[in-house]
């Protein structure tokens, strides 16, 4: 395996975008002729290494205003394009769409192509539609990767013989970085303002802490998405008459500097592929609280007890009730968060690459391209 490429819709910032981001340079970095093809560039993007090479190959202007059918075989004719051109010794899929599309367009090519799942396949890969395309789609597929044992599981029996579990490398920067000697009286989160990390919940479980805990603050760390979210939340915010110990903070650039010094981490999330917002709290060495989410991200990390507190789904009360047990007992919240520090030993960036490159030498060797 010598040249590889990826391909996803966009590099806009978004937990998958940043796995591939990541991925991408060291494969770069180690010598691989890399190529990131997309279907457009969005206004809002991760930085490529120098060293990879990306394509747009999309939809032309054009095709705008083309049917939807036409629209779609297009789109599959110019990835079809892209791989018997540059003929790539493997092709790596990230979503949903990419996925489909790939092993339509892979027909002829002798490309390998391996499927990446990101998310929750309840609710995403589940429609009678979904089924039919899983149905004669993937078993084309020359490998696939999952981040939980939930996704491999609910693809049976495609996909099982020859895929992997690989969670998300965590930035370096929030490795190794020291415990501060006091923490202030702060429930955290860094987020995207988003539907289904369900930070009215959030809100809503800590109006209960405050009560017995009045001298403590939430801290929401995270951009808007536009779907809404933020506004629900200031609106809440404000019937609550929380506008003093309830913040939402915005992005920031500097969160390894700012997420130690809170007392508790908060996540709050409906469903979740592998958040990468957990790992980065976790290798920070942060005492969580977590909801058990589907399709099993947290609990993939997360021993009960052990590195975290793990609670149901859409349930203030236990989440309220998980946050009051740390807030009360920093003995505790110190030795969980200590065992999440130790996370850096299953996500670190080098040994997530290590993995990604002898699974992807092994489909290629198996595949007739060594």
């Amino acid at each position: 395996m010598r040249k590889i490429a990826f391909h996803l819709n966009n590099l806009e910032q978004g937990g998958s975008e940043r796995v591939v981001t990541n991925l991408v340079g060291r494969f770069a970095a180690e010598g691989y002729e890399v190529i990131v093809a997309t279907e457009e560039k969005a206004e809002n993007e991760f930085v490529l290494d120098s060293r990879v090479r990306r394509e747009i190959i999309g939809l032309t202007r054009e095709d705008e205003g083309k049917g939807r059918f036409t629209k779609f075989r297009l789109r599959e004719k110019y990835l079809h394009a892209f791989m018997m051109k540059e003929k790539p010794d493997v092709l790596i899929t990230f979503a949903q769409k990419a996925d489909y599309r790939a092993l339509m367009a892979c027909r002829g090519t002798n490309v390998p192509v391996v499927i990446s799942i990101r998310t929750d396949p309840a609710g995403h890969y589940d429609t009678r539609i979904d089924q039919l395309q899983i149905h004669f789609l993937f078993p084309r597929a020359a490998g696939a990767v999952f981040q939980t044992t939930q996704q491999k599981e609910f693809f049976k029996p495609y996909c099982q013989d020859q895929s992997a579990i690989i969670l998300n490398p965590v930035n370096p920067k929030y490795v190794g970085v020291p415990k501060p000697e006091k923490r202030d009286k702060v429930v955290i989160q860094h987020a995207r303002l988003v539907d289904f990390k369900n930070q009215p919940m959030l809100i809503d479980a800590f109006m209960k802490v405050h009560e017995k805990h009045p001298d403590w603050s939430l801290e929401i760390w995270g951009g808007d998405s536009h779907d809404g979210t933020r506004e629900i939340l200031e609106e809440k915010i404000l019937s609550c008459h929380a506008e003093g110990f309830v913040h939402l903070c915005g992005p920031s650039d500097e969160l390894e500097k700012i997420i130690p010094k809170a007392g508790v981490y908060a996540f709050s999330s409906d469903w979740e592929g592998l958040p990468n917002s957990l790992i980065e709290a976790m290798a920070l060495g942060m005492p969580i609280v977590a909801t058990d989410c589907p399709c099993g991200g947290p609990a993939e990390i997360i021993q009960n007890g052990v590195n975290g507190l793990l609670v149901p789904i859409k349930n203030p009360d236990a989440l309220a009730d998980g946050i009051c047990r740390l807030i009360e007992d920093r003995d505790l919240a110190e030795k969980l968060g200590e065992e999440a520090r130790k996370i850096k030993d299953r996500c670190g960036e080098d040994i997530i690459y290590r993995q990604w490159k002898e699974y992807l030498e092994s489909v290629c060797k198996k595949a007739g391209r060594n």
